[in-house]
C-alpha cells in the first residue's frame, strides 16, 4: 500500500516539472516577467540568468501580453549563442540606474548590485560611475547625445525676400561687382577697338556705359539686346560674360529648385550653443540619467549653462520617462536633451519630429553585469560576433524603421506666396521707378517748353500729359462728331 502511493506521488511529480519546463519559452508580461531559452529549448543542465530591464520603445515594449524589441531580440540571440536559459523582469522603479541621496543606486544597477538580477539588458549607457561598480560588454548600440524638437515650433518664417536665399551676402555681392566690371570692361573695348569704332569724330558709339549695363542684364537674363558688338575684343568679352551667365543661372536654379523642394526650412537650433541663446523653447531630460550627470560633470560653459538651467528649473524640464518626453515635446514648446539613437526612432515614429544636426558624447549601450562576472567576457565576445555577422544591423533596421520619408514624398503643397514675396515687391518697385522716370522726364521737357511758349508748367505738363495719352484729342473728336449731327 506505501509502495503504491509512493509511486503514484513519484508520476504526479514527475508530470508537474515536465509541465513546468515545456512552458520555459514563453513570455508573460501580467506578472513583468518573461521566461526564455536557447533554440535548442528548456533542456537539461542549463544556466538561467534573471535578467532586469525597462519598458522602452522600442528596447522593450509589451505587444499581445507578451514582451518584444530590439532588446529581447538581442537576448534571444545571445541565449542561442551561449546556452543559457533566461527570465526577464522589469525594473522595479523604472530608473535607469544613479546614485540617490542616501548613496545607493537605484534602477536597473541597483537591482543587479542587491543581487536581484544578473545582467541588465536595456538602453544603459556606459559611463564611468556606472563602471565602477558594475562591469559592462562591448557596447552592442552606439549613440551620443542630441536635441529633440518639433519641426513647427523651430521651422524659420519664411522670409520676404526669399528668392535671394539661394546665394549667399558674399555671393549676390561678388555677382554685382562681376556685372559692373564686365560691363565696364565692354564700354572701355568698344571705344578702344577701332572696329567697334571706327570714326570717333563722325560716329556715335553705341556702346555707352548704360548701353553696356543693359547689355549685360539681358545676358543674365539670356535675352538678346541691342547694340551687337561688331569687333572681336567685344565679343569675346561678351561670350565669356554668356558663359558666365549660364553657370551663374543654372546654380541658381538647382539651388531654389532645392531649397523650394526641401521639407522644412534649415532649423535655426542646429546646436547646444543655439538652444542656449534662444528663449522660446524649455529644455530639459530624463531625470537622473546619464545624460543630466554628463551636463553636470562637463567642464564646457556652454554645457555648463545647460546643467544650471535645469537643475534650477528641475521640477519643471527634468521628466520622469522617455514616453513623457516625447510627448511634452508633441504637445509644447519644449526640446528634449537625450540620447540620439532614441531620437532617430522618435523622429521615425512622428513625422513632426526632427533632431537637431549637432550629437555630442558619443557613448554606447552595453549590458550590465556583475563585477567579475564569468558572463561578461562570453557576453562581450558573443555581440562582436552578432556585430560581424551585421545581425545587430539587421535588429536595428527592423525596429528603427521609418514611414515618414515615404509620406513627405507623396505629401505636396503649393507654393506659398511667402516665398516669392519679395520678387514681387522687387517687380512692383521696378515698375514704379519706371513711370516715375517717366514722368520726371516729361516733367522736365515741360517746364523748358513752359519758358518758350511762356505758360505755366502745369498748363504745359497737363497738355503733353493728355496729348500723349489722347484724351484731349479724343474729347475734342466726339465733340466735334456730336456737333455735326446736331447740325
Amino acid at each position: 500500500m506505501d509502495k503504491g502511493l509512493h509511486f503514484t506521488f513519484r508520476v504526479i511529480t514527475t508530470m508537474l516539472l515536465l509541465r513546468g519546463s515545456s512552458q520555459a519559452g514563453t513570455t508573460r508580461s501580467d506578472d513583468a516577467v518573461s521566461k526564455g531559452t536557447d533554440s535548442r529549448g528548456p533542456g537539461e543542465g542549463l544556466p538561467t540568468l534573471t535578467v532586469t530591464t525597462i519598458l522602452e520603445d522600442p528596447y522593450v515594449m509589451v505587444r499581445s501580453a507578451e514582451l518584444e524589441g530590439y532588446c529581447i531580440d538581442l537576448l534571444k540571440a545571445l541565449a542561442a549563442m551561449l546556452h543559457f536559459s533566461y527570465k526577464v523582469k522589469v525594473v522595479g522603479d523604472g530608473q535607469y540606474g544613479a546614485v540617490s541621496s542616501t548613496g545607493n543606486w537605484t534602477g536597473m544597477i541597483g537591482e543587479i548590485l542587491r543581487q536581484e538580477a544578473d545582467i541588465a539588458v536595456a538602453p544603459l549607457t556606459v559611463t564611468s560611475a556606472r563602471e565602477e561598480v558594475v562591469s559592462f560588454t562591448t557596447p552592442f548600440l552606439q549613440t551620443g547625445i542630441g536635441i529633440l524638437l518639433r519641426k513647427d515650433t523651430v521651422s524659420q518664417e519664411m522670409s520676404f525676400f526669399h528668392f535671394l536665399a539661394p546665394f549667399s551676402k558674399e555671393t549676390w555681392t561678388g555677382l554685382l561687382f562681376a556685372y559692373v566690371l564686365t560691363c565696364f570692361c565692354l564700354f572701355l573695348v568698344a571705344r578702344l577697338s577701332p572696329c567697334e569704332w571706327n570714326e570717333p569724330k563722325n560716329e556715335e558709339n553705341h556702346f555707352t556705359f548704360l548701353n553696356s549695363l543693359w547689355f549685360g542684364a539681358g545676358a543674365l537674363a539670356l535675352q538678346g539686346v541691342t547694340p551687337r558688338p561688331k569687333a572681336l575684343s567685344v565679343r569675346v568679352i561678351a561670350a565669356v560674360w554668356w558663359l558666365f551667365t549660364i553657370a551663374l543661372l543654372a546654380a541658381y536654379i538647382a539651388n531654389f529648385t532645392a531649397l523650394l523642394s526641401s521639407g522644412s526650412e534649415q532649423l535655426p537650433i542646429q546646436t547646444f550653443e543655439d538652444l542656449v541663446k534662444q528663449r522660446k523653447l524649455e529644455f530639459g531630460t530624463l531625470a537622473g540619467s546619464s545624460t543630466f550627470y554628463y551636463f553636470k560633470n562637463s567642464k564646457n560653459p556652454i554645457h555648463q549653462m545647460i546643467y544650471e538651467y535645469m537643475d534650477k528649473r528641475r521640477d519643471h524640464v527634468l521628466v520622469k520617462t522617455y514616453q513623457e518626453a516625447v510627448q511634452r515635446v508633441l504637445e509644447s514648446n519644449y526640446a528634449f536633451i537625450g540620447e540620439s539613437i532614441s531620437q532617430d526612432l522618435a523622429a521615425a515614429r512622428h513625422c513632426d519630429l526632427i533632431r537637431a544636426p549637432e550629437v555630442i558624447g558619443a557613448r554606447g549601450f552595453g549590458i550590465a553585469t556583475t563585477q567579475a562576472s564569468l558572463w561578461t567576457k562570453k557576453l562581450s565576445v558573443a555581440v562582436l560576433k552578432l556585430r560581424e555577422s551585421g545581425d545587430l544591423d539587421y535588429l536595428r533596421n527592423k525596429w528603427w524603421e521609418s514611414s515618414c520619408l515615404h509620406k513627405s514624398r507623396e505629401r505636396w503643397s503649393p507654393l506659398q506666396p511667402q516665398a516669392l514675396g519679395g520678387l514681387f515687391l522687387t517687380l512692383a518697385i521696378g515698375l514704379a521707378l519706371g513711370v516715375i522716370a517717366a514722368v520726371v522726364e516729361l516733367s522736365n521737357k515741360s517746364r523748358h517748353a513752359a519758358g518758350h511758349v511762356k505758360k505755366s508748367c502745369c498748363s504745359v505738363f497737363t497738355e503733353e500729359m493728355c496729348t500723349r495719352l489722347r484724351i484731349k484729342e479724343n474729347t475734342r473728336q466726339s465733340q466735334e462728331t456730336s456737333g455735326r449731327a446736331n447740325a
